[in-house]
């Protein structure tokens, strides 16, 4: 290896070219402050001190090799999972195991397909959120999984042709906030450590990899930096990381992409200065797969875990590993950096409830289905039984089928709906139906074939069965005694007019949008969608359809909004349902809508603008840097979806936060009551000097490959070197042995006590931030009155304007979905804390609450706040 090229962290001043061939500076491109050292974990965290206790005790015991064991991944596929460290033998503790996805156990048979996280985000239910992340908890530590890839806040969906915000929530960071935090305590009540990725501005798939967008034709050097100013950074991005924080994540996933031009798994701003600092986080930092760019200069910046371990797919190269060993033996990277990857590590297993020696067997493999191969699948060596076919589901379809139907959005009905035995159904368009190549034809669901209950990339899995709209719908129909007939081809238009022209057809069509990670391109979409239409000439099915059957029903079935302006309004379009990515009772959850067995009341978690420039953004779909990195500025700040139709004036086709239900609701009686809270206190203090745990032999004859122990494998990452005669030639480097300081940054090796941030939390508070900001102050509460002749659920909403010209006119800050019985009220109670009105101050480096006057409001729907009041 060249350790050298490793260690290098800053490279010399380099011309770029921007789009309109002028040369440019490096040092005019956005930049990222350095903020060193990497702080170490705090013994007295609140609710991390019983871990931290039992990973001092283990990591004390630990040899170099070992810790460096844990920190590096083994190489891909060099083992079952599609990541994996190293064991520690000697102490009876297996690898651990990290498997995607986000909604279900990528590479794994008997386990479930669950809503997406954008899914179930529509549904405004803290509870079902919750239980979602618990029943994949449970599913991945049947199988044997340690930590969960997952869940979403980044992409947050700045963009929104964005691949795989599908993947997250919604682009409203409160919003996403709660649902990663619900979802993180589910995984974790579950005992398996989540992974909340990918941090931080990862917003499209363009550009994310050299080596992809070269394949693609691309010339450029580094991947694609986010450029994104302080204010926007804390007031949007970071802010549902805070949240997951807050909830005791055991790990962060790093993202490809740099920011402000700074890699983001060797960013020593967002992961020492925002993560560890600020907020406190005392888990572990783990990289995406090959988003790894340097060795020490990633370890001093923050990062604590390598993925999958080889610089490359399947070369046997690795940044860390051997390396790393020796940049600790050389003093390069100093101990205390090392022993704290490990704590991070080990408090983050012990975290979630894990004893060593107690783990479940891994029991899949993530290279082939077969029940007997090799452990070992890129050497093919250790033949032995790798797949023990173990059912994993419980009864998690059930909850599935209820996401699946209480995440369903109603935008638009004029009495078409419920269903009540129609005389006759014409289903119409593939959307409906099975796609022929099965559920699970296409690789990583890389394909549009069929209805569409997921997207596409590692954030996928294996559908156990897919429940279709018309297996569902012909169920239903012959309980009714419904003619139905379906025409699952949206272009055999002859066949479909022939059908929904006859007497009394009510039409049901069926539409999608797909899109995915960008290692897959479907139709011409690598990843990001090309454009806001329906896919398969939705659009023109459903205005050709509707021009003909006055009674005509669209659901569509999507990864984010699409652009309904030319035929939403037709008299003829009675209603319009979003039904989301809802995985494997999709149809069994449309026709509980439907028909009225679940009365809708989800809400679409983002906003369906008239074009797509209302959004005001935009995926980069062409280098603008010459062959350097591609440069994504975000000058629209915190003003995306909603806010900034809102800060534009532009009126939305369906708002964000908006739906329907089968009854109606009255809101009344707001009341705000203001606290006793004190002022805010800026942290204050130090941390102590970084501790160390236990010592280490500085022999080099101590880290030779102990081929008496175990066979060397091909392409497998070790902690070991394959000669002693010195460090140099250890590390194929000539020029080894040069000092850290020729290689990192002033500080970075610090080890003495530092100054807490006096925006972050103290040694014993919760991590997430200064607690001040967390006090509540307000208490809002409103009436809420069924109106209606049925039982239904209502999702109020709070929102705040911060009052400042430079802010969005509303931020949502509270929600609850309330089930109200007809003629009866409900109370709607939220808190609002000090974080809820403060806005971020770039020269105080604090937040601050402004002098700027605030209101608060409580209303169905973003553009329907009913109640106001000021604070």
């Amino acid at each position: 290896m060249q350790l050298r090229k490793f260690l290098a962290q800053i490279s010399p001043i380099t011309q770029f070219v921007i789009s309109d061939n002028s040369q440019v500076d490096k040092r005019d491109l956005a930049h990222s402050e350095p903020h060193y050292p990497s702080p170490w974990m705090s013994p007295t965290a609140q609710g991390w001190e019983d871990a931290y206790a039992k990973a001092k005790e283990f990591v004390s015991q630990l040899t170099l090799a070992e810790k460096v064991n844990l920190t590096t991944g083994v190489g891909w596929q060099g083992e079952q999972c599609v990541g994996q460290v190293g064991s520690i033998p000697r102490l009876g503790f297996r690898s651990l195991c990290m498997q995607d996805s986000p909604l279900g156990i990528r590479f794994a048979d008997y386990v479930s397909a669950f809503s997406s996280g954008q899914t179930v985000a529509a549904t405004f239910d803290r509870d079902l959120i919750y239980r979602r992340g618990k029943a994949m908890g449970e599913e991945n530590k049947i199988k044997g999984v340690d930590v969960l890839l997952g869940p979403v806040a980044g992409p947050i969906g700045r963009v929104a042709e964005g691949g795989r915000n599908w993947e997250g929530f919604s682009p409203d960071p409160y919003l996403t906030g709660v649902a990663i935090a619900e979802t993180i305590k589910g995984v974790q009540d579950a005992g398996v450590i989540a992974c909340a990725k990918h941090y931080i501005g990862n917003e499209q798939e363009h550009f994310r990899q050299v080596g992809e967008s070269v394949g693609r034709g691309f010339n450029i050097s580094d991947t694609i930096s986010s450029n994104i100013d302080d204010k926007t950074m804390h007031e949007l991005y970071l802010w549902p990381f805070v949240d997951a924080v807050r909830a005791g994540v055991g790990s962060i996933m790093c993202s490809y992409n740099q920011v402000n031009n700074s890699y983001a798994c060797q960013n020593s701003k967002t992961l020492n200065g925002l993560l560890k600092g600020e907020l406190g986080f005392q888990g572990f930092v783990m990289s995406d797969w090959q988003a790894q760019h340097s060795g020490a200069a990633s370890a001093v910046a923050g990062l604590d875990m390598t993925m999958p371990g080889d610089t490359e797919f399947n070369t046997g190269l690795s940044f860390w590993g051997t390396n790393l060993t020796l940049a600790v033996l050389n003093g390069t990277v100093p101990q205390y950096r090392v022993d704290d990857m490990a704590m991070r590590i080990m408090a983050a297993y012990f975290k979630v409830g894990r004893t060593v020696g107690n783990e479940n067997p891994i029991s899949f493999d993530s290279w082939t289905r077969d029940t007997y191969g090799p452990i070992h699948f890129a050497a093919n060596e250790g033949n032995q039984q790798i797949n023990w076919h173990i059912d994993a589901q419980e009864d998690h379809g059930d909850l599935i089928h209820e996401i699946g139907a209480k995440s369903t959005v109603l935008l638009k009905n004029n009495g078409a709906l419920p269903l009540n035995k129609p005389k006759f159904l014409a289903v119409i368009g593939e959307d409906a139906g099975p796609s022929p190549l099965g559920p699970n034809g296409c690789s990583d669901r890389g394909c549009d074939k069929g209805t569409l209950a997921m997207g596409w990339g590692s954030g996928s899995a294996d559908f156990p069965y897919l429940i279709t709209p018309i297996d569902a719908l012909q169920f239903q129909a012959l309980d009714d005694h419904t003619r139905i007939e379906a025409v699952l081809d949206n272009y055999a238009w002859t066949t479909t007019e022939a059908l929904i022209k006859q007497e009394g057809a009510t039409a049901l069509v069926f539409v999608n949008a797909d899109s995915g990670e960008g290692y897959i391109e479907v139709d011409g979409n690598a990843g990001d969608r090309k454009n806001l239409t329906l896919w398969g000439s939705g659009d023109e099915l459903i205005k050709n359809v509707s021009s003909i059957c006055n009674n005509t029903i669209v659901v569509i079935h999507s990864v984010g909004p699409t652009i309904v302006t030319d035929w939403y309004d037709s008299p003829n379009v009675t209603a319009i349902l979003w039904a989301g990515l809802p995985g494997q009772e999709s149809g069994r959850a449309i026709v509980d809508v439907l028909y009225g067995t679940v009365n809708p009341a989800a809400r679409t978690p983002f906003t369906w603008a008239a074009k797509a420039e209302d959004y005001g953004t935009e995926i980069l779909y062409e280098p603008n840097n010459g062959n350097g990195a591609p440069q994504q500025d975000f000058p629209e700040g915190v003003f995306i979806d909603y806010r900034a139709l809102d800060h534009a004036g532009i009126d939305p086709i369906f708002e964000f936060g908006f739906g329907l239900s089968y009854t109606t609701f009255e809101y009344s009686d707001l009341t705000v009551a203001k606290t006793s809270a004190g002022e805010y206190q800026p942290t204050t203090g130090q941390a102590p000097e970084a501790p160390t745990f236990g010592n280490f032999s500085t022999d080099l004859d101590d880290y030779l490959f102990p081929e008496s122990s175990f066979p060397y494998i091909w392409q497998y990452i070790y902690p070991y070197v394959n000669t002693t005669s010195s460090f140099a030639d250890a590390s194929q480097d000539p020029e080894y042995g040069q000092s850290a300081d020729e290689f990192l940054p002033p500080g970075s090796t610090d080890s003495a006590a530092f100054d807490l941030n006096p925006a972050g939390p103290g040694l014993s508070d919760k991590s997430g931030g200064n607690p001040s900001l967390f006090e509540v102050l307000y208490t809002v509460t409103a009436t809420i009155t069924n109106t209606g002749e049925i039982a239904g659920e209502e999702v109020p909403q709070l929102y705040v304007s911060l009052g400042g010209a430079d802010d969005p006119k509303v931020l949502l800050r509270g929600f609850d979905r309330i089930a109200i019985d007809p003629g009866c009220t409900a109370t709607f109670t939220a808190e609002l804390t000090r974080r809820d009105v403060s806005n971020w101050d770039v020269d105080a480096q604090n937040w601050v609450v402004t002098d700027s006057p605030k209101t608060v409001y409580v209303g169905p729907s973003s553009r329907k706040l009913t109640l106001s009041a000021p604070l």
